[in-house]
């Protein structure tokens, strides 16, 4: 039960970013949001929805195995988003022209088609079906792609991938948000706004950190806060990770007490239990032990990570873990930690920026996920 009351309630930090993506929104823009996972790439986008009130339609290209399914999941977004009984009536409305119908069920509402109708058909239907709406209704649509190259794994000419693009630049009353890890060449072309989300500050993670850890009755002495904050390196779900590894040790701390000190139980004027010092104040080595011991759950799941890069990529990660820099090109740090040359380095570096794995020049080549540094720097060390 307590666990959960670490997860994201408001939107900490990026208020800048908020800003941004709610003024594209409002003039009905459209825009990239690039980021590494768990940076608050959806988060954002929903806020900013919620404060321009737009509907919002998302669809995870990830969840997309082919066309088929892609259309499935544009469909079954379109009714999350407008679901009164009133705008249902109205695509009720607008399928009477369509080769697309509303069928109800005891159990659910569904858009659906026969089977063999063209997919391209159905594909401008369903793209149209959010305009029609927002004229109808006089509100802003935002439609939201996921992991948006993941379709090139069935859309290997790339068809519907440009025909997405082109589709941007019809629609007045409804914005296009992709998010994705990097923006590829291809947005350097269009018109589309970039956002880039890169790790939170420490003065925006500090007071999110210390409000929710108070909430636990929990205070982190000021060494302890600043490993803390070391250690997470401004990663939102590293963050909420060791929070919660912090608050079960401490429950875990508190239950060997009393057990200890059962006399506790039956005499409510003791103030506290037996310490040095107060019970509800984390100290520093209380942040390092669970992060070793966090880590030390994760292990299995960054072997299974490393085993999926090549030699070259790995090698690289563990350098970075081991001796961070922003020049990861240069002479002396090639030679030092044994790194291919030239290309080599580089397509190592883009494909891990691709991973999400590791920021950018930007940020100075920091490994994005500070857990896995931590253990790599751990493990070799």
């Amino acid at each position: 039960m307590g666990a959960n009351l670490f997860t994201i309630k408001h939107l900490v930090g990026r208020q800048a970013e908020l800003n941004q993506v709610s003024q594209v929104l409002a003039t009905d823009g459209d825009l990239l949001i690039a980021g590494v996972p768990g940076s608050g790439r959806r988060t954002l986008v929903r806020y900013a929805a919620e404060r321009v009130d737009a509907r919002i339609i998302e669809i995870d290209c990830l969840r997309a195995t082919d066309s088929d399914r892609f259309l499935h999941l544009f469909a079954e977004g379109l009714l999350q988003a407008f679901e009164s009984a009133a705008e249902r009536s109205l695509i009720q409305q607008w399928s009477a022209q369509q080769p697309i119908r509303l069928e109800h069920t005891a159990d659910e509402t569904q858009l659906v088609w026969h089977e063999s109708t063209d997919e391209w058909t159905l594909l401008e239907a369903l793209l149209g079906l959010p305009q029609t709406l927002a004229e109808w209704l006089i509100c802003r649509v935002v439609i939201v792609f996921q992991n948006f190259p993941h379709i090139r794994s069935w859309d290997r000419s790339q068809e519907w991938e440009n025909y997405l693009r082109q589709e941007i630049q019809r629609q007045p009353q409804v914005s296009y948000a992709f998010i994705a890890t990097v923006a590829e060449s291809w947005v350097q072309q269009s018109e589309l706004q970039v956002v880039l989300l890169g790790p939170l500050k420490s003065e925006d993670l500090q007071p999110w950190l210390e409000k929710v850890m108070a909430t636990q009755g929990l205070t982190l002495e000021p060494e302890a806060l600043a490993l803390f904050l070391d250690y997470v390196q401004g990663n939102f779900g590293d963050a909420i990770a060791l929070m919660r590894r912090l608050w079960q040790n401490h429950r875990l701390t508190k239950i060997a007490e009393v057990n200890r000190f059962p006399s506790l139980l039956r005499d409510s004027s003791q103030a506290s239990l037996p310490s040095a010092t107060s019970p509800n104040l984390i100290q520093l080595e209380q942040v390092h032990t669970s992060t070793l011991a966090l880590v030390e759950d994760l292990a299995r799941t960054f072997e299974a990570l490393l085993m999926l890069l090549p030699p070259s990529q790995v090698r690289l990660l563990e350098s970075l873990a081991l001796d961070p820099t922003d020049s990861p090109h240069s002479r002396e740090y090639i030679q030092k930690h044994h790194l291919s040359r030239g290309g080599g380095l580089q397509g190592a570096i883009s494909s891990l920026q691709q991973k999400g794995l590791v920021y950018g020049s930007e940020y100075g080549y920091r490994i994005t996920m500070p857990l896995l540094a931590f253990w790599l720097k751990y493990r070799l060390a």
